[in-house]
């Protein structure tokens, strides 16, 4: 039983369900060579000037699938450092293949849990940039608790990005828009970049996956959401 000053404890956000899945050659050949040359320890906390060799603006994509979008955003920006978290093995596999292949720099990555990673792994207000496109929608409204948006996450994503930086988010699945929106919209600390303080174009700096252009062909409708964690003086 909790005594009258202890608070309880905050629940942890499992999103996710940790799918194998089927590695193809490629992807091992990555994971065997290229681990130490992209992938960064989740118990150190991340020092940025000694991985990337600098210091310039820290982006951080949650759970970039096969990296498609994170590897184009970074050829794209050149002048900005970004940092992947996934935690399917294949995914993290193909992004290096693709690293590699396109001699692209500035990309770091952490396979494991994200909530873990922003919580320990990333210094308070450091990042520029927060991307999570298409997450895990969790249908079905017993699931509902699993969806990574919602207020704990906000109050995290409060603590390390850094006052301009922004939060990205984008998925296909509209009634998660409407949730997402509300428990953005409600908290004080951020900004809606909307003129209508709904939903945004997709920005041209957001790739579009083979995954949404295939559901863009058959009708499916895509939110974007963006936010800005408002500057305090």
């Amino acid at each position: 039983m909790l005594e009258p000053t202890e608070q309880p404890p905050i629940r942890k956000i499992r999103s996710f369900i940790r799918r194998q899945g089927r590695i193809t050659q490629g992807q091992q050949f990555a994971l065997d060579n290229h681990w130490d040359k992209y992938c960064l320890d989740p118990a150190k906390l991340l020092d940025v000037e000694p991985v990337f060799g600098r210091i310039a603006p820290l982006c951080v994509e949650i759970g970039f699938g096969n990296g498609e979008c994170l590897a184009q955003l970074a050829a794209a920006n050149p002048d900005r450092d970004y940092v992947g978290i996934e935690v399917h093995r294949p995914g993290v596999g193909h992004l290096m293949m693709q690293l590699e292949q396109a001699g692209i720099t500035n990309v770091r990555i952490y396979c494991h849990d994200a909530i873990e990673i922003l919580t320990s792994s990333l210094t308070d207000d450091s990042l520029s940039a927060v991307y999570l496109f298409f997450p895990d929608p969790w249908p079905k409204k017993k699931h509902h608790k699993r969806r990574i948006v919602q207020a704990g996450f906000i109050d995290l994503l409060a603590k390390k990005l850094k006052s301009g930086g922004y939060f990205h988010v984008a998925t296909d699945w509209e009634h998660y828009a409407d949730a997402m929106l509300k428990v953005l919209t409600d908290d004080a600390r951020f900004r809606n970049t909307s003129i209508a303080n709904s939903f945004c174009p997709r920005p041209e700096y957001r790739p579009l996956t083979k995954f949404e252009q295939r559901g863009l062909r058959l009708g499916h409708g895509v939110w974007d959401l963006i936010f800005k964690k408002i500057n305090r003086l």
